[in-house]
Formats: structure tokens, C-alpha cells, sequence
């Protein structure tokens, strides 16, 4: 048996009756979770589609499709096909998150694609891999199954958080399938300060707690406080009502991400055994940013007010003199840059878009690249 699958099964077996009653203690089921996403993605304005996209081992991604284009329509038009641009979230997120920035990326007639990652939001929740390369591996494969059965031959890949994690990692193992790579406030990059630096950067409670919450997931107390559950995250984060005000004026994002994150926590389970104490990345992804392929155009977008480190668009220019790197700040702009400042962020990947190769010229480049790769 494979070492990952084996992996798999043992956290399976051993954590299976915790998650059994967890979900029943908190009042939320994934009809819960159905129609949190159907009133969050109520403002949409273009019209779009939903649905599972199968994948092996009989899991799906969950998907939402605007202006979607197959082979067959391809085939008939006159017009070079546009490049898709494929959004995806960040750790805890789903790709309702996106509402404010959709309509716009999708207006210019592009196809446009927000998915659920694996273990996230309507997606499936697998048993998560316990080791860090295995649970990276596990978020890449099911993007390219999912690109497989959509027939992308290429894309424009966007992630935010954890999504530009993945997003990274998949274009350093199927560079011939990214035309683009935009990095929204990614997470893992940088590693961890030595020990004196972060002594002095994390405060004696913030240790303490990290401690004590170490063996559980990170919003494992989201679901241990059950009906209480929904006041918490509202008082935790009441920042997220102010960043979709505009939009919203009730609980309708607040209410969304709770009922994503009280779920089975596959997607959670595999983010946490990709990190070490204080959510650094066991595999820092700026240690391998030098073998991305050289030919991808790659984007960094950061806010000016974010707390995460801000310097990883600069880092990255550096190591790529010879290929084409843009560090993008978004004035104003926190972590969730596209919500915070939507319309800045929009105008700045409908930027990032034009200038990307499509039709012939895109398969042309795929081409070019995908010499040896497969």
C-alpha cells in the first residue's frame, strides 16, 4: 500500500468518531451550508452555473462557471478562445468570498472559474494526508483532475492565502498548464524566524495559547462551542460584516463562514499538518519559487494595512531577474485584499488579464513548455 493512502487511513480510523457527532453538536449540515452560499452569491448580476466536478476516488470539487466554454463550442466560433482565470480561496474561505469581485472579472466575456478547494466548502472531505508533502500533493492532484475534466488547457491561476500556496505548488508541477500566476496575499512563503527573532516577535500569550491548541485543528473551538458557535465567529470576526457591508447589511457572510468551517474538517486537518507551531509552512514555498518555470508570468498582490509579510512580491522578484514578476499593493487593503478594496483589487487583475496570451499564441506557449513534462 502507498505510504500517503496509508497515511490517510490511519487518520481516518482514528479520528472518525470525533468528527460523528461533531457536526450534529453544532447546528449546521451542509443544507445549512447550500443555502448560506445561495444567499451569499444572491448579488451576482451575470448569470452563471454550479455543480460538482468529478474526480478519482469518487470525490468532486465543487464549482461555480461564468461565460463557460467546452471544446465542441471552441470548435465553431471564429474567435480565439480567452485564457480561464481559476480563483481560489484562502485557509477557512469558500468561493463565495469572491461575490464582490465576480461579476467584474467575468463582464469582459472570459471564462471565469471559483472553486471549493478539497476539503473545503461544498467540495469533498476526504480523510486528510498526515505528512506535509503528501497533504500538498493532495491539493494539487485534485486541481489537475479537475482541469482534466473540464478539458483547461490552460489557465490563469489566482490564489488567495492558502489558495496561492496551492496555486504555487501546482505550477512547479504542471507549468505547461499556468499561462499566469497571481498570488494574492499568499500563505507559507517565508520561514520561520530563527527562535531569538521569534521570542521577541510573539507575545507570551499568544505562545501559551498556541500550546495549549497545538494538538487541535486551528478552529477546532468554532466547532467544540457548538450552538454558541455562531455568536463566536460573529464576535471574533466582526471585521468580515464591515469588509461586505457594501453589499450586505445582515449576518449573510458571517453566517456563510460558519457553516463552512463547521463541517467535517478534512480541508483543515490536511492545512494543519502542512505547518509548524504558529502557522508557519513545513515546506516554505519561497525555497522553491526558483524552479518555477521562467516563461510564467508571475504576480504578487499584497495590501498596504495587511499584517502577513508583505516583503514575499519582492523576494520573489529577486530570484527571478530574467522573467516577468509584478508586486502589486493595493492601497487601503488588509489580508483579504479583494474584499477590503474590491474594486482596485478588480481592475488590477482585469489588468493582469489583458495582458495575457490567448487563443493560438496560449497554445503555442503550452506547448512550448509542456517539452518534457509529460
Amino acid at each position: 500500500m502507498d505510504r500517503a493512502l496509508q497515511d490517510c487511513t490511519v487518520y481516518r480510523q482514528r479520528s472518525s468518531w470525533i468528527f460523528s457527532w461533531l457536526p450534529s453538536w453544532c447546528p449546521s449540515s451542509p443544507t445549512h451550508l447550500k443555502t448560506a452560499e445561495d444567499r451569499i452569491l444572491h448579488p451576482l448580476k451575470l448569470q452563471f452555473t454550479r455543480g460538482h466536478v468529478p474526480i478519482s476516488n469518487g470525490n468532486y470539487i465543487w464549482t461555480l462557471a461564468f461565460n463557460e466554454t467546452h471544446p465542441s463550442d471552441q470548435a465553431c466560433s471564429n474567435e480565439d478562445p480567452q485564457v480561464p482565470l481559476v480563483l481560489l480561496h484562502g485557509f477557512g474561505g469558500g468561493l463565495g468570498l469572491w461575490v464582490k469581485n465576480l461579476t467584474t472579472l467575468a463582464q469582459t466575456g472570459r471564462p471565469v472559474y471559483a472553486l471549493d478547494l478539497l476539503g473545503f466548502g461544498r467540495s469533498s472531505r476526504p480523510a486528510a494526508c498526515v505528512q506535509a508533502p503528501e497533504a500538498e500533493e493532495q491539493f494539487v492532484q485534485s486541481l489537475e483532475e479537475w482541469r482534466e475534466v473540464l478539458g483547461l488547457e490552460v489557465m490563469i491561476l489566482l490564489g488567495h492565502n492558502l489558495g496561492g500556496y496551492v496555486s504555487a505548488a501546482y505550477a512547479l508541477k504542471y507549468p505547461h498548464r499556468v499561462q499566469q500566476l497571481v498570488l494574492v496575499e499568499p500563505w507559507g512563503f517565508t520561514e520561520r524566524p530563527d527562535e531569538e527573532d521569534l521570542q521577541c516577535r510573539i507575545p507570551l500569550w499568544i505562545k501559551a495559547l498556541g500550546s495549549a491548541m497545538n494538538p487541535f485543528n486551528p478552529l477546532a473551538l468554532l466547532r467544540l462551542a457548538g450552538p454558541l458557535g455562531p455568536l463566536l465567529l460573529q464576535a471574533l470576526r466582526s471585521d468580515f460584516k464591515q469588509k461586505y457591508s457594501s453589499v450586505f447589511k445582515d449576518n449573510t457572510v458571517p453566517d456563510y463562514l460558519y457553516h463552512l468551517n463547521v463541517q467535517t474538517p478534512s480541508g483543515e486537518t490536511a492545512f494543519k499538518n502542512m505547518t509548524i507551531p504558529y502557522g508557519w509552512a513545513q515546506r516554505p514555498m519561497m525555497q522553491r519559487m526558483e524552479m518555477i518555470d521562467p516563461s510564467i508570468h508571475i504576480s504578487v498582490i499584497c495590501g498596504s494595512r495587511s499584517c502577513i509579510d508583505g516583503q514575499s512580491g519582492r523576494a520573489i522578484q529577486e530570484m527571478r531577474p530574467n522573467s516577468q514578476t509584478d508586486h502589486i499593493v493595493i492601497t487601503g487593503a488588509g489580508h483579504y485584499v479583494f474584499a477590503d478594496q474590491s474594486e482596485d483589487f478588480n481592475q488590477a487583475v482585469l489588468k493582469i488579464c489583458s495582458n495575457v496570451r490567448d487563443g493560438e499564441k496560449a497554445e503555442e506557449d503550452r506547448k512550448e513548455k509542456s517539452v518534457g513534462k509529460e
